[in-house]
């Protein structure tokens, strides 16, 4: 199981305990860490980790002295990430479908480590020391493990034209990347789509997108912003993004047109 994808029974217990003693409700324990009621009842469930600052918020609301914080960081090690990516690539682990329209960069679920390294490198502000820079690529090499899950999910992206040319790292790291990108567009349940210069007007100009079919056969998107993500579930809003993504990809290159640029731009490096 996944860190931050299953919780502790022992951390779940002992912060059921202190809520207890300090007799706080699990909806007013949720409303200080903002947490739902029930995300409280998964983590003393030990069904679900504690995410962002709970472990720290908690324990000083319940006077806790220490206890919850010393067991979280025991138990589940030092967050790398912040709280709504990590809430994210729950779902995404267990997605059966995973659809995504970048404008940015190369899709973290698609990157080298090389790539990755020259992103995080990039962030400026605030900075990130090298220790944090190492964890973070660490951790999203480890979402390429979807390429390979059985059964494998449905996996589809479409790419702005200028991620293709963008030499973050330097030509041989672009290279490198896009080496790969035609690597796992090779895979049969893998479908990899340019946009290109070209096409003055189309359907994603609002900005990027990640949408997902759940393991429960739902629709979940997931939209992400410089201070944080958040998931959209409500309708018509989710009905919508499921649209705007179906008409990107009848206005995309296709796969095999696709493939070629991408081989191109490559062989031009």
């Amino acid at each position: 199981m996944h860190q931050g994808e299953r919780g502790s029974e022992t951390f779940g217990a002992l912060l059921r305990f202190y809520r207890e003693r300090a007799g706080i409700t699990q909806e007013a324990l949720g409303t200080h860490v903002q947490y739902s009621k029930s995300q409280v009842a998964m983590v003393e469930r030990g069904e679900r980790a504690p995410r962002g600052r709970l472990a720290e918020l908690a324990d000083q609301f319940l006077g806790a002295q220490g206890a919850l914080t010393l067991l979280a960081e025991k138990e589940f090690g030092h967050r790398v990430l912040p709280a709504w990516t990590e809430d994210y690539l729950a779902e995404e682990r267990k997605a059966v479908g995973i659809h995504a329209y970048q404008t940015l960069v190369i899709p973290g679920s698609l990157q080298t480590a090389a790539y990755a390294r020259a992103v995080y490198n990039s962030n400026c502000y605030p900075s990130l020391d090298d220790d944090e820079v190492e964890a973070r690529v660490a951790a999203r090499l480890e979402r390429g493990e979807m390429f390979h899950r059985k059964p494998p999910p449905s996996i589809s992206y479409v790419l702005e034209q200028s991620l293709l040319t963008r030499p973050l790292g330097g030509p041989p790291v672009l290279k490198e990347q896009l080496r790969h990108l035609l690597e796992l567009g090779r895979l049969r349940h893998v479908e990899l789509q340019v946009m290109p210069h070209g096409r003055h007007v189309h359907a994603g100009l609002t900005g990027p997108m990640i949408l997902l079919d759940t393991d429960m056969r739902r629709q979940l998107a997931y939209v992400e912003a410089p201070s944080g993500g958040y998931f959209v579930t409500e309708q018509p809003a989710l009905s919508n993004l499921f649209g705007k993504y179906g008409i990107l990809r009848a206005q995309a290159l296709t796969p095999e047109e696709s493939a070629t640029l991408i081989e191109k731009g490559a062989r031009d490096l």
